[in-house]
């Protein structure tokens, strides 16, 4: 049986994302994202589900990680976003003063919160968060979390889908230190890939010429500074196409001339979502 490590406890929507991915797999928690990668450094056979942004409130924080580890990324997922507020059987909205959840989804759901008059305390994961009101037991207390945490932790669900905004979703990456890209044919990819460039001026203008020229889009180009550095950059890079097309190749080969540092994270299938208007 194949596994699939995620970050944070049973419930969690890595955990919901991980069952939709592949429901076979051995699925196990993480406490740390970093633990997650380790993991799949060291076992070639296992896959990390790893939340890398938000539609709503933007990226995750884990480039830092995929820049130190460079596992490859064999696809991405995108689950929709759906927050319930739980807590103990037979609590009535009124009952609650205190929602626990991670600091994004209170963000998300922060409308609701307020019209509630809740007073909100981060935690590190809404799963966990859901854990913590199933084993303290008090009415006033709920958390902010997946309906797959409520089933898990015998809560129940006092108000569903409480986020601000609807068509919420989480991008997922599906990563592992085996490289794997599938054949260039009619679908529709996405090619993955850092690179820090040369200490030079206009380095980034000039870098990026060659997918102007060649017709390719970038749907990202992110900036994250090195570790322990202020004047060191690394990005963080997807475009549409694969690897093995005449013109994605001619990109990136002007690209290399303007970095000292250059890595290709993965060729994957663009998730059917991207096509969808909502």
């Amino acid at each position: 049986m194949s596994k699939i490590y995620f970050q944070g406890t049973y419930g969690a929507y890595s955990h919901l994302a991980s069952l939709s991915i592949d429901p076979k797999a051995e699925i196990i928690p993480c406490k740390t994202f970093d633990e997650c990668f380790l993991k799949a450094l060291n076992d070639e056979n296992a896959r990390i589900v790893i939340p890398e942004s938000n539609r709503i409130t933007g990226n995750i924080g884990i480039e830092y990680l995929i820049f130190k580890y460079r596992l490859n990324i064999y696809s991405e997922y995108f689950q929709k976003i759906e927050h319930n507020l739980l807590a103990l059987q037979g609590t009535k909205i009124t009952d609650i003063k205190d929602v626990y959840s991670h600091g994004q989804a209170l963000s998300q759901c922060s409308k609701f919160i307020k019209e509630n008059n809740l007073n909100e305390h981060v935690r590190a994961d809404t799963a966990g968060s859901a854990e913590m009101i199933s084993k303290n037991k008090k009415k006033y207390e709920a958390a902010i979390a997946s309906s797959l945490s409520a089933k898990t932790y015998g809560l129940e669900i006092i108000a569903k889908n409480i986020e601000n905004e609807p068509g919420n979703l989480t991008r997922f990456l599906v990563m592992g230190k085996k490289i794997f890209q599938p054949e260039l044919d009619q679908k529709k990819y996405i090619t993955s890939f850092l690179f820090k460039l040369k200490s030079k001026p206009a380095a980034l203008y000039q870098s990026l010429g060659g997918f102007a020229i060649n017709g390719v889009n970038l749907t990202k180009l992110q900036s994250y500074p090195e570790i322990n550095s202020f004047d060191s950059f690394f990005f963080l890079c997807d475009l549409d196409g694969h690897i093995e097309d005449t013109k994605v190749q001619k990109s990136l080969k002007d690209l290399e001339l303007h970095t000292q540092d250059f890595h290709i994270l993965g060729v994957f299938e663009a998730d059917p979502v991207r096509d969808k208007k909502t």
